[in-house]
Formats: structure tokens, sequence, C-alpha cells
């Protein structure tokens, strides 16, 4: 297969990689002639499938693989995108169990009673579902950048040639949540009439999307429209009848934006290389099942706001977690033997499962009451909890299999699976009975065959049966292995030897490689014979689809909760149950909280810390401390916490007292967005002015360093503004790190501001940071004892000298509350960058102008 870079392509995207399918040999070839002459890349298929996963999985680029046949025009037989990776599904997951799932969003805009609505469509071809969502949003898309940290789409759909400035701060979000973005023209005709043929509905019901409540939000239908088309699934008739339809609800989750998202690392990296320790994800992803680890992707980006729901979680965990018994055989010895029934129910759906997979859900339903029984030996607190949740409805779903179980056995030759080998009985049809005679005693013959090997040769013999799909025919059937030396059979005419191994020497002659023939023909007229019969068990086999995905959902919740009780319980210093309240209870209160990720590196004794929030009286929080002295890993800390909490697991403390909150924004870092045309300034603004539209008394925010993007003088009034503004007016759980010493002061204006501080020791000239924090009051950065005035040295100054300098002060803090409150009126949402600094530029020239001592002392200090 050539691969052509996409640089070269004219009409295609920058991500988007065109494959040519054609037999060729060397490594670096070229297709075309003269100017449109472009390089290839040469790959085997084993190297294409590999860059295939990393292309859709990881890079998120589409795939495109053209086939020539015949003439001079190349025709697109296959193509995928990160939403959509219907058509590679095969080379996907082939080999392997679907451990992700991926899905594609289409936005649609509208303004309604003057408000802006946005319209959401999704679409998972893989899992066959949509949902749908529609609700207002603010002029930063803060509740649409929640809903895409939910949903966790990988390609978004918007409407070409979409303009103005909404559309400009939407591709912005969507730019910062990583999508793949496409443009392609909305269609959204004949909605109901597309959606008739491709919902299932349950026995009896007349196929009428119109009458569906979901079918009432006019934006995302139109969104959901666009998919339809966009995916061409009418295109296939697999599709009718099998997609679900939902409405997502915004509000029945935790928000959390981008940033947060990169925050508390919450994902995985793609350079984060082998350490699986360094994402939430990945530090709790102990499933053994891959529908367990599909679902903890999805409640990872789906943390509950609903008391009850987190509490039932936690019930479960705890339970597992105090019977060390249970939870270690269901996840070393029971988990692991459940298969992915999402992925054999899709082989079902698309006709393409064989009497293997059949035996393979036989086999799972035969195991799963073992299962079963390890849950029922708890006999603790949470035994009723435990039966509602997986035992009862489980044996309920197992009843409805028993008449496949009875199918299977009934039909299926048991006896040969052990053989590898999945065949009808023979005596279920006289033509199979013929057959299996006439193959038992071939199979006599070739053990004839090795018996006079024996004794020829006197040595140890073996007989191997090589059925493997990955061999070719003419090395398929039965084969005779020497383990002795390769010299006895060295010249000798009478046998062939066809390749020699560290187990010994593998060869046949011509009696046997006769016999050979004879035996793979007849089980090929076996597999022939029975084909009908294969076809009606697999058929009905299909008719259990529902029941399979019902347990499939059971086993992945108890794989994913297991999994939580097993990290909680095998931590450097064991998880804690919090004690969770209410939402707008006001209290967070954490005793020697750790960050998982950062304890579980080698090498790192990780010292904790204690955080108490507490509505009315102390709500934010300012850092202040040396540069590396865990200011970052301090707040990022409690935001993992309380993440963690209404997830359902146990949280890395010894104590914690957690009020649920209805979201965790972000602003962390500073970095030019250079490639996307966006300054550290304004990157700030924005992300800031996010947080300032969505935040309620309800959120936890996390701020770190804002304000290092402009001037000093510019960064400690903004931060200043801020802090201001969302300790009085938003209210909500929040922390602040910051080296504007500075901005400790407002502790003395705003009575629910608390200063913490990195401690740290200096002695014989060796700084050592402790990484502990301490209340601070910072007055050595409030005292203004560091300047002179008119000349006279403050160090001996005289009782007039003592009150100028008072004087001075108020003087200067007056101005500089001046400046802030101007600073606030500043409409840093409806500006430009450029228009933001010449305000902030004219107001400082305004402040310099009063040449206050005081002033010019702090902004001295700032530098």
């Amino acid at each position: 297969m050539n691969i052509i870079h996409p640089n070269h392509t004219e009409k295609k995207s920058s991500t988007t990689l065109r494959v040519f399918d054609r037999t060729t040999t060397g490594v670096v070839k070229y297709l075309g002639s003269g100017d449109k002459k472009v390089e290839s890349v040469v790959l085997s298929k084993m190297n294409f499938e590999s860059l295939v996963r990393d292309l859709l999985l990881v890079r998120q680029y589409r795939v495109e693989v053209y086939k020539n046949k015949g003439g001079s025009k190349n025709n697109n037989e296959w193509s995928a995108s990160p939403g959509n990776l219907t058509q590679f599904e095969d080379i996907l997951f082939g080999n392997s169990d679907m451990s992700t799932s991926v899905g594609v969003i289409a936005v649609k805009l509208a303004t309604e009673t003057g408000q802006r609505v946005v319209g959401v469509g999704y679409a998972d071809a893989t899992l066959r579902k949509f949902m749908v969502s529609e609700f207002t949003d603010n002029d930063q898309f803060s509740n649409l950048e929640a809903l895409i940290v939910q949903m966790g789409p990988k390609e978004c759909i918007l409407p070409l040639g979409e303009t103005g400035a909404d559309a400009g701060k939407l591709k912005q979000v969507l730019d910062r949540s990583s999508l793949l973005v496409t443009e392609p023209d909305f269609n959204t005709k004949d909605t109901v009439q597309d959606l008739n043929r491709l919902i299932k509905f349950k026995k009896g019901e007349q196929p009428n999307c119109a009458a569906l409540p979901e079918t009432d939000k006019s934006n995302a239908m139109g969104a959901l429209s666009a998919l339809i088309k966009y995916l061409e699934l009418l295109s296939d008739e697999e599709n009718f009848g099998q997609y679900s339809l939902k409405a997502f609800d915004l509000d029945q989750y935790m928000k959390l934006d981008a940033a947060a998202v990169r925050a508390l690392n919450l994902l995985p990296s793609t350079v984060e290389g082998g350490n699986k320790n360094q994402s939430i994800l990945g530090l709790l992803n102990k499933c053994r099942t891959a529908q367990g680890q599909r679902l903890l992707g999805q409640w990872v980006k789906q943390p509950l706001v609903d008391l009850n729901r987190i509490e039932e979680r936690m019930n479960v965990v705890e339970a597992l977690v105090e019977d060390t018994e249970l939870r270690q055989t269901l996840q070393d010895e029971q988990l692991r033997k459940i298969p992915d029934f999402q992925k054999l129910s899709k082989k079902f759906q698309k006709k393409r499962a064989t009497l293997q997979d059949c035996y393979r859900v036989y086999q799972a339903i035969d195991k799963m009451p073992y299962l079963l029984e390890t849950v029922e030996k708890y006999d603790g607190t949470h035994k009723q909890l435990l039966m509602d949740l997986f035992t009862n409805p489980a044996k309920e779903l197992l009843m409805d299999f028993s008449k496949y179980q009875e199918m299977i056995e009934t039909t299926m030759d048991l006896d040969q699976v052990e053989n590898h080998e999945f065949v009808i009985k023979a005596d279920f049809d006289e033509g199979l009975q013929a057959l299996r005679e006439k193959l038992n005693e071939l199979e006599d013959n070739i053990k004839a065959q090795l018996n006079k090997f024996s004794s020829v040769y006197h040595r140890n013999l073996s007989l191997h049966q090589n059925m493997t799909k990955q061999m070719p025919p003419k090395k398929q059937g039965f084969i005779v292995v020497l383990s002795s030396e390769e010299k006895v059979l060295r010249n000798n005419k009478n046998y062939i030897t066809i390749d020699t191994k560290n187990n010994g020497v593998r060869f046949h002659n011509n009696p046997l490689k006769k016999l050979n023939e004879e035996f793979m023909q007849t089980k090929d007229d076996y597999n022939e014979q029975q084909k009908s019969v294969v076809a009606e068990i697999v058929t009905i086999a299909a008719g259990y689809i529902e029941p399979m995905i019902m347990l499939n959902d059971i086993v992945a919740q108890l794989d994913v909760l297991v999994s939580f009780a097993h990290v909680s319980a095998s931590a450097p210093v064991t998880y804690i149950r919090p004690r969770l309240l209410e939402k707008g209870s006001g209290i967070l209160k954490l005793t020697e909280a750790r960050h998982p990720c950062l304890e579980m590196q080698d090498d790192v004794a990780f010292i904790p810390n204690d955080v108490t929030f507490e509505k009315d009286k102390q709500m934010f929080h300012i850092i202040t401390g040396p540069n590396m002295g865990g200011k970052s890993t301090y707040i990022r800390s409690v935001g993992v916490v309380v993440l963690m909490a209404q997830l359902g697991c146990f949280v890395p403390c010894t104590e914690a007292e957690i009020t649920i909150v209805d979201s965790i924004l972000a602003r962390v870092g500073a970095g030019d967005s250079q490639l996307k045309g966006v300054s550290t300034f304004m990157a700030e603004m924005l992300e800031t002015a996010s947080i300032l539209r969505s935040a309620t008394e309800n959120s936890l925010i996390i701020i770190d360093e804002l304000g290092r993007g402009t001037s000093t003088y510019d960064g400690f009034g903004l931060a200043w503004a801020i802090s201001e503004y969302i300790a009085t007016k938003i209210k909500a759980f929040s922390l602040f790190a910051t080296h504007f010493h500075e901005l400790t002061a407002l502790a003395d204006v705003v009575p629910t501001v608390n200063n913490l501080h990195v401690t740290a020791l200096t002695t014989n000239d060796t700084l050592t940071l402790l990484y502990r924090f301490a209340k601070k009051k910072a007055s050595e950065l409030e005292d203004f004892q560091t300047i002179s005035l008119s000349g006279t040295d403050l160090g001996g100054e005289d009782e007039p000298a003592v009150k100028k300098r008072k004087l001075v002060k108020q003087e200067g803090e007056e101005i500089v509350k001046d400046f802030l409150s101007k600073v606030k009126q500043i409409k840093v949402g409806s500006l430009s960058e450029e228009e933001v600094l010449k305000q902030l530029k004219k107001l400082k020239e305004e402040v310099r102008a009063k040449d206050n001592a005081y002033v010019n002392d702090v902004l001295a200090r700032g530098k």
C-alpha cells in the first residue's frame, strides 16, 4: 500500500491521509508524472493497520483508501474519520476488544427571544446510538464546552460557510477541545423520515419518530439530520432499525471545561509513554473487561452531581474494599473470563458472526453464575444493594438465555471445541454423519503413518495439526514433529522437511500429504454441508442481542467499581471514603490531601496538605510561595479529590468532607498559541471570561498564575479585579495561586479571602522547600518600609515622617482602589486584545501621573 503525505493532496486538509491499495515493492515510490509527481511510502498490511490505529484513535486524522480497479482512475473504497470508524472496525478492533468508543457531533446555532441557542446532535456509529441536546449558552460557549467534555466526541461538523463573531468563538472552543472540525453542507430535510428507518422500536410499535419527545428540539434535530447525511447511514441497510435515540441532559453531570481536563490530568496524553498513572483515567483503569474500560472512560468525563447516585457507588466500593477476597476473586478470576458482549453483538447485527461467536456467548453465559455466586457470598452491610444492582438483574437475563444454551448444546459438537473446531454435531444430519465417519477414518490412517515413522527412527515423534487461518492451505493439516536432531532426515528423499524450529523438525511424506489433502477436502465438505444449519443458529442467536447488551452493562458497571476499590485499597496510603454533603452546603475540608498520580511515581514521598473552605468564612484561598514550591500541585490536588469523590471513588486523604459542586473550572498555565493566533494574554482573558460567565456559588474554581501574559502592573490589576469579583460576586470555592504577593492584601478587604503560603527553610545558604502550606498575613509585603520620603531615612524617622508615610500609603491605597474599580469596568469579552491593552495603558498613565511613592514602591517590587 502507498501512503501519501497530506501536504501533497490538493483538495484535502492537512489532517487527511490518502492510501492507495496496490501491489508494489520497495520503500519510497513516486506516483503521477511531471509536476504532479508526488512521493509515497510503501507499507506492509500489518504496518498499515498499525498506522491506521494511530492516525484515527490517537492523532485524529482522516484516512482514505483508494483502489484501482482498472484504468487510470483510483476509486475511494473506504474512508474513516476519528468520529466515524465504521468502515475500519475490522482493522481497529478485529483482534482486540473495543476498549474505546468514539463519536461525532454536529452543532447548529440559532437565536430565540434574544438568547443564543445551541443545538447538538451526537452519533456513535460503532455503538449505534444517537443523542440530542439543546440549550442556551453565553458568548464564550461555556455550556457547549462542558457538553463536549461529557460526551467525549472526536470530531465536530459545522454548517458550511458559518461566519460571524459567534462562529469564530465557537471554533476557538472546538480547537481548545482538540476536535477535528469538518464543514460539510448542512441538509436538514426529511429528518423524521430518516430516523423512522434508523431507530429501533419495540415490537408492535409503529415507526413514528415525530411522537418522540426528543424530536421537539428543532435545532438539535437539524444537527442530527446533518450527521445522518455526513455519516451516510442510510446507504447501508444494516443500520436500519438498529439505532437508539436519547436526549442528553447537560445538568445531570458535573461540568468541566477543557482547561480543567488538562489541569487535573484527567485523560492520558499522547506523549505519556508507558506510565498509565500520569492521568486519572490511567490511574483508575484496573478494569478486566473491554466494556469496563469503555464505561470508565465515560464516567471519568461525567462526574455525578446527584448525592444519592454517588452514595450508591460509594457503598459498592466500600463493600469491595472491606471484603478483600470478594474484590480479588472478581478481579483476578471472574471478570477476565467475560468477553466483550458489545463487540459480539455488533458481529451479530452485521450478520458476520460465526459458530465460534455463538460458542463464545454460550461459554460466557455458562461462566456468569460463578461470578454471581462470588458476589452473593458477600454478607456485609451492603448485601442487598449488590443483589439489586448486579445479582438479581443478571439472573433474570440468564433465564432468558436458557433456550439459547439448550440450542448450542443440542446442535454443536462440544467435544470438537477442545480441538478448536466449531462444527455441528454429526448426528444432526445424515450427510454430516457420513462425513464425520470419513474424517475419523482419515485421522486413524494419519496416526498409522506416525507409528510407521516411530518404528523406523525409534525417536520421540508427535502429530501436530495446523488449522489456523494464518497458515497457507498447503501447510495446513497434519504434520509430524521430530524433537531430536535434524540430521536424521537430511538427504532422505522419502520425507519432506517443512521447517526447523527450537522444538524440533516438522516434516511429512507423500502418503501423509495425500491423506492431508483428502482430510482438508472432507472438512471443507463438512463445513459446506452444515452451512444452512449454522446460518439458522446464527440468526436465532442474533435475537439475543438486547439481553447481551443489558448483561454487558451490568458487567461493565461491576468491573469499574471493582477497579475503584482495587485502586483505593492498593494505594501507597489507602484511600478513605469521603463524607458527602448536598450541593450548597458550603463546606469543603480535606485533611492530608494527596495528588493520586504524583504519589504513584517512583522515588516520590508525597507531602500531604490540608485545605478548608467554609461558607461565609473562607471561600477564596490565595496561595503564594517560591517557584517549584508545590502551589500548582496543591490546587490541582483539591480539584482531583473533589472529582474522584463525585465519580463515586474513595479519595487520597485521611479525612474528607466534601460539598457536591456543579462544575470545576480552571485557568492554568501561560503559553502562547502562536499557531492558532492567540497570545498568552488573550488566552488568559478568554479562559477567565468563560469562568466568570459560567461559574456559580456551587462551583470549584482553580486559577494558576493569572496576569503573567502582560506587564506586571497590568497583570496585578487584572488579578486583583478578577479575584475580588469571584470572592464577592460569585462566592464559589476558589484556589488562586499567584506570584503577585501584593494580592494577599485582598484578605483585608474581603472577609472570605484567606492567604496560604508555601513554607521553606533557609540554612547555610541553602533553600529547602517543605511543600507545606501555612496561613500567612504577608505583612512584610504590605509594610511599606522600604521607601524614603523627601530624602528622610525611615529607619530612624521622627513622628512627622511616620505620619507623612501613613498619609502617602492611604493615598496610594485609594489610587490602587480607584484603578481596580476602573479595570473591572472594562468589557474584556466584547473588546479585542488591542482595545483592552489600550484602555489599560491609559489607566496606567493616569496612575503614574500622580507619582505616589507607595504605588511606585509596589510597582518596583513587582518587577
